[in-house]
Parts: structure tokens; sequence; C-alpha cells
């Protein structure tokens, strides 16, 4: 259980400071409006992702028999997660670009991630194949891993909030540069591990 709950807390962190259309949404309610504004938007994962959770584990539940299709979901989440530790790995800072953005706060923030492609990618590929897996070993193991992803993931998004309440420097700071960093390296760790459950469901290891 403590792989799955190490998991959920660098997919969450890594996806919370990693930037993005919700990010820019929480920084920028931030600057224009106040803390509690941006941190209003940083909730936004916890009522929109639901539905897409349930989704993603029934659609994984109806191809649980198919190995073949488990695996190359699993190298698609593999691949969707070396993406995101590249993304990481290759940030220079943080550039706000305020016009054209409209403070709405909480409903603004659910709009934005409910129409973002990520949290789909992201269930679809690696958050469901995940949690089926961790139910498979523990049946607490899958409470674990999602409650660490979101705990962080939201956590993240607020402390984001509050230290750009305090500090508009902060996401071109070294700090911010070299945790994003950090934390995408430990995603390409991830996309590797991603990498050989999809090819062992191939037949290509023996497990």
């Amino acid at each position: 259980m403590i792989n799955y709950l190490s998991f959920g807390i660098i997919l969450g962190l890594s996806s919370g400071f990693a930037p993005g259309p919700l990010l820019t949404l929480v920084i920028s309610e931030t600057l224009q409006h106040n803390i509690k504004a941006g941190i209003k938007v940083a909730l936004a994962p916890i009522i929109t992702d639901f539905p897409i959770v349930v989704l993603s584990l029934i659609i994984l539940a109806n191809l649980s028999n198919s190995y073949t299709v488990l695996g190359v979901i699993s190298i698609i989440g593999g691949l969707f997660v070396m993406y995101l530790g590249w993304e990481n790995i290759s940030i220079n800072g943080f550039e706000l670009n305020l016009r054209n953005i409209k403070p709405k706060s909480l409903s603004k923030g659910i709009l934005t991630n409910f129409l973002s492609p990520h949290p789909y990618l992201f269930w679809l590929s690696v958050g469901a194949p995940v949690t089926t897996k961790a139910f498979n070993q523990n049946q607490l193991a899958p409470f674990a891993f999602i409650g660490s992803f979101y705990l962080f993931l939201v956590g993240a998004k607020v402390l984001i909030a509050i230290f750009v309440g305090k500090s508009k420097s902060f996401l071109q700071g070294k700090g911010y540069i070299y945790a994003t960093r950090l934390l995408g390296l430990a995603l390409c760790i991830l996309a590797l591990i991603l990498f050989y459950d999809g090819l062992s469901l191939l037949g290509f290891f023996t497990n």
C-alpha cells in the first residue's frame, strides 16, 4: 500500500505544480482578487473529477480480461506520464498572461478543469489502471492512492495561491523551478514502471 501512497503523492504534487490552464486560473484569481479566490479555484478537481474517475473505472472493469488492451493502456499511460515529466523538467519559470481572463473563481475553475483533456487522459491511461491494480492487492490501497493524489494535487495549488499572494516573484524563483524539475524526474521513473507493467501484460516479461 505504501507504493500506491507514494505514487499518489508524486503524481499529485507533479500535477499540482505543473503549469496548465487550472494553475493559470489559480494564479490570476489570486493576483486579481485575493488568496481565498485562488484557493477556491484550486478546489475544482475535487468537484469535477468524480464522474471522470467513476467512468474510467467502469471502462477499465469491462476490459479487465483483456491483457493485451490493458498492456497497451499501461504503455499509453507511461507515454503520457513521461510527457508530463519532460514538461516539468524543461520548465524555466511560469509566464502568466492575465489578458482575456475573467474572474469567476470556483465556477470558472470547475469549467476550466472539466474542459481540460488532462483529467480524462490521466484517469483513462494512468489513474484507473493503477487504482484497479491497487484494489487487487489491497482493498485499502486504492483509497491511499486516490486520497493522496487529490490531497497533494489540491494542496500544491493551494500553496501556490498562498505564495503568489504573498510574493509575485515566487513562480520565477529557483525553489519553484527546481522542485518542479525534481518532480519531473520522479514522473519519468513512474513512466518506466508503467512501461514495464504494460510490457509484462503483453507477455514480454514474466512477473
